[in-house]
């Protein structure tokens, strides 16, 4: 009989791996003769207790599958069956039962075990059957699982769009606005991005475009947590730059580490549509489209949050704009794209594609070619890696016919 710790039949070639937890000589060598026959070239390590078989299992290489007797010298019944699913969930068990036992078997499978075969009953073809499909259905229930999770992760992930990619609050229809998000290349999940557009009473509209740095479940709640509290804030009548310095609050009491920070720019458009507010806090400038060309604008801001701005304000500059002008905000992943082994695009290249496109076009449509000529030019050096946000806003003061 061959020694429990060595492994025993066809140990010098591939093929299905079994832990024979079995403390009967007899059986095992009755196990190991029906292995030999069958048409799976088998490798069985027998040990002859569950303090063994837990040893093994601690110290060696899983097995494929687990064949284990109920009744060994240290453990009795379905008890031996819990310890071993304690140290091997992830590997399939079939129980051994004896022909006065075959009750214990079925209760066994409805505790957790895959199948289980009668002593005195058992063959070759039997024993092969088993272990096959004891292996595939522990497949069949992993995929399930990474299904219920991948599921469960989309489910997440629509709930943290809903949060990051609101519906703007507007009361007029005379400001078009374009809105696209583009999630990196990371699994296409969504990171820290997020906007806004809130119109007030006096007929203000105030806009926000902002980007936690990192990526993830938690950064995407961060977003969210700043731009509902953004929303509120208008809604509230606090002005931009206090309710900067409110987001910063936020942000620090709500960060999952204490590194993160995030860039944000706020924007307020009058109501006669000849003056914007801009306040910067990090985040990059924007896009001008006038009917003579596109501009980039950049005014002076303060720090991002989170980085603790002691000055304890963020500037407000004031720029006057014609009437048919059009503002496009984004974030960085949108320019900080590879174009090149060791070069980005950068803020001018960007610039450059912009001022490519018509400028009669519509905002979905420049919107749309801008992010497409990008991705092209990306592409053989990994894409959008980063999340891009992007807002085109523009007055649309055409009259409706009657």
């Amino acid at each position: 009989m061959a020694d429990p710790d060595e492994g025993f039949g066809r140990t010098g070639t591939a093929g299905v791996s079994l832990l024979l937890i079995e403390d009967d000589p007899g059986d095992a060598l009755l196990v190991e003769e029906m292995a030999a026959e069958a048409t799976i070239d088998f490798h069985i390590t027998w040990v002859r207790t569950l303090d063994e078989a837990r040893n093994r299992l601690a110290t060696a290489a899983r097995p494929d599958c687990i064949v284990l007797d109920l009744n060994l010298p240290d453990s009795r019944g379905l008890d031996a069956l819990g310890i071993i699913e304690r140290h091997a969930s992830d590997v399939p068990v079939i129980v051994m039962t004896g022909l006065a036992e075959e009750q214990a078997g079925l209760t066994a499978v409805a505790e957790g075990a895959q199948d289980y075969l009668v002593k005195g009953v058992v063959d070759t073809a039997l024993l092969t059957r088993s272990v096959r499909y004891a292996i595939e259905r522990q497949n069949a229930a992993r995929t399930a699982a990474a299904l219920q999770v991948s599921e469960q992760r989309s489910q997440e992930n629509a709930r943290l769009e809903r949060g990051l990619l609101p519906v703007p609050l507007l009361r007029t229809e005379k400001l078009k606005v374009v809105t696209r998000y583009r999630p990196g290349r990371d699994a296409g999940l969504l990171g820290g991005d997020f906007y806004d557009v809130v119109e007030r009473d006096d007929g203000t509209v105030h806009v926000l475009i902002g980007d936690v740095c990192g990526h993830g479940a938690d950064e995407a709640a961060l977003g969210v947590a700043l731009r509902i509290s953004w929303r509120t804030l208008v809604l509230s009548g606090v002005d931009a730059p206090a309710a900067m310095r409110t987001l910063e609050q936020v942000l620090i009491a709500e960060r999952p580490r204490s590194h993160i920070f995030a860039t944000v720019t706020s924007i307020v458009l009058a109501a006669d549509h000849r003056t914007i507010e801009v306040v910067r806090a990090g985040h990059p400038g924007f896009l001008l489209r006038t009917p003579t060309g596109v501009q980039w604008v950049e005014c002076p801001g303060g720090p991002a949050l989170g980085l603790r701005n002691r000055a304890g304000a963020w500037q407000k500059t004031t720029l006057e704009i014609d009437d048919n002008s059009a503002l496009v905000l984004f974030t960085d992943g949108l320019f900080e794209a590879r174009i090149g082994e060791q070069d980005r695009l950068g803020e001018e290249g960007l610039l450059g594609y912009a001022r490519s496109c018509d400028i009669d076009c519509g905002g979905d449509e420049f919107v749309d070619t801008v992010i497409a000529r990008v991705e092209t030019l990306t592409a053989p050096y990994g894409g959008l890696s980063d999340d891009v946000a992007v807002l085109h806003l523009q007055w649309d003061d055409t009259e409706t016919p009657a």
